[in-house]
């Protein structure tokens, strides 16, 4: 029986010895790394990813490569952090528009998400927040791209949506015949706190609150207020009770002021807002995420997609007029996010956004910041991504050019890693 207990001790040392020999090991260089918190580069770096995070950053010869890394060289490329979409909609297809979506069974949804996230990281987006999904597909996403059986971003999920009966949130498309109604309409404060511990109990990891109107809703206009103060700051209350972070869709300026006044974390779309609303912003630290981007695609392809007039003529009514406000926004110093309201657009054009952000007021270091560090801390992930630092995970894009002087170079990422694992490369 000694003998037999010595052999497992032996057996179970060499095995601890293999899995320490196992430690996935890379080293990335190329001709410079962009330090997204300060905007200064770094020439010729050396990165070293061990078992998907980062262990070392410095000039190339300066860090020792362990013996047996994988060397991935990338000559005349930038290196950047992956980057983080913080407003997607991963089981959406915007070549589906309106009714159009009712020739689909309830399952086609959870089998293109599959597709959608993969265009996702592939466009270099190592990190997303999707904010609402039919039947909780996102957390089955999530699962699946955790447990490694297919491609994707790493995903921060909503689930479900709360908002008011007959509200952006709800199902307003058919008639009272059909008894349609969403799952998660909260009227009240006590029915909001109990949808947060609802959606929370099925996996969602941020909650989602629609305020306001929408543009893509039927029968509701996007100034409508249609959640209370009160009701905003008990889901609020709720969620951060939970260690939840909350995001509200809020295009009318009286919704927005009001969901910053509950303490909810990131205002979405932000289209109508007020100089109250932004000095507002200012005042209590809250992040907009403006998707400024996303109307150059509906009033082109809209209509050929099948979305109804009644949304192309509030998206054109508000396009404008949103964009104007992000200046304002910027020029006032309110903390951005990059949220792009992708699945409204199709998915893999996220980087798309960072022109017209350029376009509007943001320097090309602000928009990247938006979907880098502000992101990271935006989503209380700082630790983990949005920079290439030791101790984060190896999550890199790579970029032909300068992306301080052409922000469009993010548009087509030649090289994407993902935890240490290469996603897309030359």
């Amino acid at each position: 029986m000694r003998t037999g207990i010595k052999a497992l001790a032996i057996a179970a040392a060499f095995c601890a010895a293999g899995q320490a020999q196992a430690a996935q090991v890379e080293a990335v260089s190329a001709a410079r790394l962009l330090d997204v918190a300060t905007g200064k580069y770094l020439d010729n770096p050396t990165v070293i990813i061990t078992d998907g995070r980062i262990t070392a950053v410095g000039k190339t010869g300066e860090v020792a490569v362990p013996a047996g890394a994988a060397l991935i060289d990338l000559p005349g490329a930038t290196l950047l952090p992956g980057l983080i979409d913080m407003h997607v909609h991963i089981d959406s297809l915007a070549e589906v528009g309106g009714y159009n979506s009712l020739q689909y069974s309830d399952a086609f949804w959870s089998a293109v998400q599959t597709a959608n996230a993969k265009a996702t990281v592939e466009a270099g987006f190592t990190t997303i927040r999707n904010l609402g999904a039919e039947r909780f597909n996102d957390v089955g996403l999530r699962e699946a791209i955790d447990g490694g059986y297919v491609p994707g971003p790493r995903i921060v999920t909503a689930g479900y949506a709360i908002g008011a009966t007959g509200g952006h949130c709800d199902s307003t498309y058919f008639p009272a015949s059909m008894a349609q109604k969403g799952p998660y309409v909260a009227d009240g404060p006590d029915e909001g706190r109990k949808k947060v511990r609802e959606v929370r109990k099925y996996g969602a990891q941020v909650i989602k609150i629609c305020a306001t109107g929408g543009v893509f809703s039927r029968n509701t206009e996007p100034g409508q207020q249609q959640l209370s103060l009160v009701e905003m700051t008990a889901i609020v209350e709720e969620a951060h009770m939970w260690g939840l972070k909350v995001a509200a869709h809020a295009h009318g300026a009286a919704g927005i002021k009001d969901a910053i006044r509950a303490g909810v974390d990131t205002i979405e779309h932000v289209s109508l807002v007020d100089d109250e609303g932004i000095k507002l912003a200012v005042q209590k630290g809250a992040w907009f995420s403006m998707d400024i981007y996303n109307t150059d695609y509906t009033q082109a392809e809209g209509k050929k997609n099948g979305v109804l007039e009644d949304n192309l003529r509030k998206d054109r009514e508000i396009g404008d007029v949103q964009r104007e406000n992000f200046r304002k926004a910027v020029k006032a110093g309110v903390k951005m996010v990059l949220g792009t309201d992708a699945g409204i657009y199709p998915h893999g054009q996220n980087a798309k956004q960072f022109a017209v952000m350029v376009r509007y007021g943001a320097t090309p270091l602000q928009a990247i910041q938006s979907a880098t560090v502000n992101a990271a801390q935006a989503l209380g992930q700082d630790k983990d991504v949005g920079q290439v630092a030791v101790g984060r995970y190896g999550d890199m894009i790579a970029v032909a050019g300068d992306p301080l002087a052409d922000v469009t170079v993010l548009e087509k990422p030649v090289f994407v890693m993902k935890g240490g694992k290469v996603v897309k490369q030359p």
